[in-house]
């Protein structure tokens, strides 16, 4: 049977919309459309207007190129308004000579996600860390397993309600309803990182144009995730601002030109452009790589104090795996060895099938991530019962009692 996925990767600097069918268990690309975005700032909506214009092209894209009329997709999630915190839930296991049930594990999920919330968050990410069985610790899958007492350790991801109902509301308007929010880093590791490397201890960095989000994974599962509001477009305004030209030059010189390591380049190495005033000027390599360089130092150091303050500082024997659009500039990982002191290596999708030419890149690993994501077994959200609700059930059961 075949299955058709939609998912849509809405960054920053590029919408890309791609369609997978699953075909005798192989994941195939039978669609695909790239546009540069509009109306994105730092992974939020602040156009819905323009948003949605630059959604419709792409969306359009996929559509003609897959043969598909689609009505709804997996989206992206970026932006330094996503936070997250660890919780436990418990709950005694039946007595139906069975063990552990999947039923007790969505139920001690559902009391690990009792946390408060302010009523303009929600969550998006429930991901089990670890299960204790009564005394019996660091229990990978307990279905089927005996005891009386079942804990859960989880990982719970938050984001603002009005940024995801801007990115609904952007999907809505072009027919297509947004069926599960997926957090960048998280996309990103379903498409590049191997098993061996997810069990030791590792970290992805998704440097994407306005964030860079990162995902803390150890004992296969993910342990830590943060959001921080630089990325790729932070280096290009840098530069812009340093050569007084347009932003899009900017840009240019950093795709053409850009590298991390000044120390490598030779001083006398130049090259030319046209900054605002019209006259070119002569520009040194070094110069520029000067700038690129201490913003890159800034966004691993920012990484570093992460690290530290979740406390697996020396715990990452893995390393880290850059993934992004930013994360193509030259001498990248020699900055991010020398910062964090833990093996890099720029990581892109690998075993694609299908129309594949473009997506051969660091810039495209979320959204792949998100095709792979939707045909992996992860825990779905169930919104727990607000408190209104209970306070109702409970009002009219003590009503009851009365005479």
């Amino acid at each position: 049977m075949e299955e058709i996925i939609f998912a849509i990767d809405i960054g920053t600097t590029k919408i890309c919309a791609l369609v997978g069918e699953l075909r005798e268990g192989q994941l195939q690309i039978i669609g695909l459309g790239i546009v540069p975005a509009k109306g994105m700032r730092k992974g939020m909506v602040v156009d819905v207007q323009a948003a949605t214009e630059a959604l419709a092209q792409a969306v359009e894209k996929a559509e003609q190129t897959s043969g598909y009329q689609l009505s709804q997709a997996i989206v992206s999630l970026a932006g330094d308004h996503i936070g997250s915190t660890n919780n436990r839930g418990v709950v005694a296991i039946g007595r139906n000579g069975t063990g552990v049930t999947p039923e007790d594990i969505a139920h001690a999920l559902d009391n690990a996600q009792a946390i408060p919330i302010p009523h303009n968050r929600r969550i998006v990410h429930l991901i089990p860390r670890s299960y204790t069985i009564d005394d019996q610790t660091e229990v990978r899958r307990p279905i089927g397993m005996h005891g009386f007492r079942l804990e859960v350790e989880a990982h719970i991801v938050t984001a603002a309600e009005p940024a995801l109902l801007n990115l609904s509301q952007c999907c809505a308007n072009v027919g297509i309803r947004a069926e599960e929010f997926v957090l960048n880093a998280l996309a990103s590791g379903e498409s590049v990182l191997e098993p061996n490397e997810r069990e030791m201890g590792v970290i992805v960095a998704d440097i994407g144009g306005g964030t860079t989000d990162i995902a803390l994974y150890m004992q296969g599962t993910v342990w830590h995730t943060k959001v921080f509001p630089v990325g790729g477009y932070h280096i290009t305004n840098d530069i812009a601002i340093g050569l007084r030209a347009p932003y899009e030059v900017a840009e240019q010189v950093k795709i053409q030109y850009g590298d991390c390591r000044p120390e490598q380049i030779d001083p006398d190495s130049t090259f030319t452009i046209k900054p605002f005033g019209g006259e070119t000027i002569q520009v040194g390599r070094q110069d520029l790589a000067y700038v690129i360089e201490a913003r890159v130092e800034e966004i691993f150091q920012l990484i570093l104090q992460e690290i530290k303050r979740s406390g697996y500082d020396g715990l990452l024997p893995a390393g880290i795996v850059l993934t992004g659009g930013a994360a193509q500039l030259r001498g990248i990982t020699e900055v991010a060895e020398r910062v964090l002191n833990v093996p890099a290596r720029v990581a892109q999708p690998k075993n694609l099938i299908g129309l594949v030419d473009s997506l051969h890149s660091p810039a495209y690993a979320t959204s792949i991530g998100l095709l792979h994501w939707a045909l992996t077994e992860h825990q779905v959200i169930q919104p727990r019962r607000s408190q209104s609700e209970w306070s109702k059930r409970v009002g009219s059961f003590f009503k009851a009692l009365l005479p």
